[in-house]
């Protein structure tokens, strides 16, 4: 499945779904469940993560063979090229193409942060547009690149990240997939500044729902995500200890994201699991209930 295809046709907003590998046995059987659930919404298509410096290489590929084999579904399988050395890029890419994966979103990758030892190795991709252009030379995926609409934790400034993001779509980019947001007004900003300087592929938003508080600080934190003074509020008048009517609240504020988002004709919508079921069951349910998808 090349996923530019799917936008093409444009027939409708496309749900997708990512998936992160398990990291123990005991996360895989909660795991299996939650595939099983997802994949009864029929997704247009599932990503699966890639661990920095190939922390979860095999994990990865395990994965992305299941759901392909096991559950039938299309799969973006990423790929991180943070440390790696070419033939381990060409390794990964080569036991993808031949579980018949066709759509790749390349990615730097960050540091592993369990291990402070870890040495990239001296030929391995110092950024996405360089994995990009490596695999291009040599492969015929069709490639992807992450975007960030509040701007990378790491760039200078949020023009010069858009530099780079243009060189990605030069390197053989055909698609971005956005970081999430809390405000969809970050998101189409982002859009309106990609296509002031060119870049014309699709840009798919990423959508996080608040699974619990701890999670929305650490994952804000991470990726530089604002959280807005509507969610600050909406949480306050919350008892504090109450989980399950903080992954309601996170239910409803990511539904009432996804309507904005499809009413102002975004591609599709990707959502970001966290490997959990309920919230993305009962976001995609009302979306369809209400005829947007």
């Amino acid at each position: 499945m090349r996923v530019t295809n799917l936008w093409k046709k444009n027939e409708r907003p496309t749900i997708s779904f990512e998936f992160f590998p398990p990291r123990s046995e005991k996360d895989a059987g909660k795991f299996e469940k939650v595939i099983d659930d997802l994949a009864k919404l029929n997704p247009d298509f599932v990503s699966v993560t890639f661990g920095a410096g190939g922390s979860s290489r095999e994990g990865s590929y395990q994965l992305v063979n299941k759901l392909i084999n096991e559950k039938g579904l299309d799969v973006i399988a990423y790929l991180a090229g943070y440390g790696l050395n070419p033939d381990e890029i060409i390794s990964v890419l080569d036991s993808y193409q031949g579980l018949g994966v066709e759509t790749i979103l390349a990615l730097r990758g960050d540091p592993p942060r369990a291990n402070e030892g870890f040495t990239p190795h001296p030929q391995s991709m110092r950024h996405a547009s360089d994995l990009l252009e490596f695999m291009g030379e040599r492969y015929d995926f069709c490639m992807g690149a992450a975007g960030h609409p509040e701007g990378h934790p790491e760039a200078e400034s949020k023009e010069k990240d858009l530099e780079y993001l243009k060189l990605k779509v030069t390197n053989g980019a055909e698609f971005i997939i956005a970081n999430f947001v809390y405000d969809t007004r970050f998101f189409f900003d982002f859009v309106e500044r990609c296509r002031a300087i060119d870049i014309k592929v699709p840009i798919l938003p990423g959508v996080m729902p608040i699974y619990s508080v701890k999670l929305l600080e650490i994952l804000t934190k991470t990726c530089g995500a604002t959280i807005t003074e509507e969610i600050h509020q909406g949480l306050a008048r919350l008892p504090t200890d109450d989980n399950k009517a903080v992954a309601e609240f996170g239910i409803d504020f990511a539904t009432q994201q996804c309507r904005e988002l499809i009413e102002k004709g975004v591609p599709g919508i990707h959502i970001y699991t966290m490997d959990r079921g309920k919230a993305t069951t009962e976001i995609v349910q009302r979306l369809r209930s209400e005829g947007l998808l």
